[in-house]
């Protein structure tokens, strides 16, 4: 059972979230590859952007996570549970930083773009969803978990 208007907060730090991303830059893929490409004239201010995130994010986790036994929006907190470095979380990982390298999006930052109308980013979008069906069969018929993963 789910806690107050849980979907109210969630749409409230998803505008958040894509606010942030909008305000920083990092939905525009020239930035974002500026950053990746250290030969090709290296753009810091994404390290910023994520050093300012990571701090805050820290910061609120201790401050959240440490000293409340139930979140205000939710009936727990949801943590990975997964501690492991295996195959399947470091070639994710792979393919995410190539998929990022290669588009200059991730999936935030895509969505916020695509929202905009920006034909890339809807390509980027769709794409995205396609490979998450594809995940969601493949978990269909192998019901065995993906790292870190649950299915239902």
């Amino acid at each position: 059972m789910r806690k107050r208007s849980s979907w109210i907060g969630a749409l409230a730090a998803g505008a958040l979230f894509g606010l942030g991303l909008a305000l920083s830059g990092m939905t525009q893929p020239a930035r974002v590859i500026a950053f990746l490409d250290p030969r090709g004239g290296w753009d810091p201010s994404l390290a910023f952007v994520m050093g300012g995130a990571m701090s805050v994010y820290a910061l609120a986790y201790h401050l959240i996570v440490r000293r409340r036994r139930d979140p205000w929006l939710d009936v727990r907190f949801h943590l990975p549970v997964q501690r492991a470095l295996d195959l399947p979380l470091v070639a994710g990982a792979a393919l995410f930083g190539i998929g990022w390298g290669l588009a200059g999006y991730c999936p935030g930052p895509a969505v916020v773009s695509a929202a905009s109308g920006r034909a890339e980013a809807i390509l980027f979008v769709i794409a995205m969803l396609l490979g998450m069906l594809a995940r969601d069969l493949r978990a269909r018929r192998d019901p065995r978990p993906l790292h870190g993963t649950r299915v239902p």
